[in-house]
């Protein structure tokens, strides 16, 4: 079975069915996966703004994130499994929209920026995080992070005015 197939398997199932012919179900799902992304975003953003100096710089890193991070990957959790869901309703398109495969890549990109910032910067947080300033490092991991969660965003609005059915 190709990749096709299974998207072709996945919008076919009764799952995807309900979703796709309900008129409430996909509302509320997008609703919801609209609130899990912005609270996502919300909380990497203020991750991001302190490693840009922006905000909270009389915080820690460790102390802000600490306090964010469990928000975030509990928001996280329902943006993936309500996207997935609204995937599925209409796998074929999705699969064939390049502003979703746009996103999808950034949302790559942005655990690979996430990973090697904490690979890199990880070991070396409780030295520098309490002076205040970020190192160059933490600053450039900050904005690419900001930078990729606004194209996220963007695209992932710019798929609701597509035509994936």
């Amino acid at each position: 079975m190709d990749i096709a197939q299974v998207f072709v398997w996945l919008h076919d199932t009764t799952f995807a069915t309900a979703i796709r012919e309900s008129g409430v179900l996909f509302p509320w799902i997008e609703s919801v996966h609209v609130l899990a992304v912005t609270f996502v975003v919300g909380s990497i953003s203020i991750v991001d703004l302190r490693l840009l100096g922006v905000a909270s710089a009389n915080r820690s890193i460790v102390s802000v994130s600490a306090d964010v991070l469990p928000f975030t990957w509990t928001a996280f959790v329902f943006a993936v499994l309500t996207g997935s869901a609204l995937f599925t309703s209409h796998a074929v398109g999705y699969a064939q929209n390049f502003q979703f495969r746009a996103k999808l890549l950034l949302l790559v990109l942005a655990g690979v920026n996430m990973l090697a910032f904490h690979l890199i910067m990880g070991r070396g947080l409780g030295r520098w995080s309490e002076s205040g300033a970020a190192p160059w490092q933490g600053k450039v991991a900050g904005l690419i992070s900001l930078l990729l969660w606004i194209g996220i965003v963007a695209l992932g609005r710019w798929i609701g005015f597509e035509s994936v059915r």
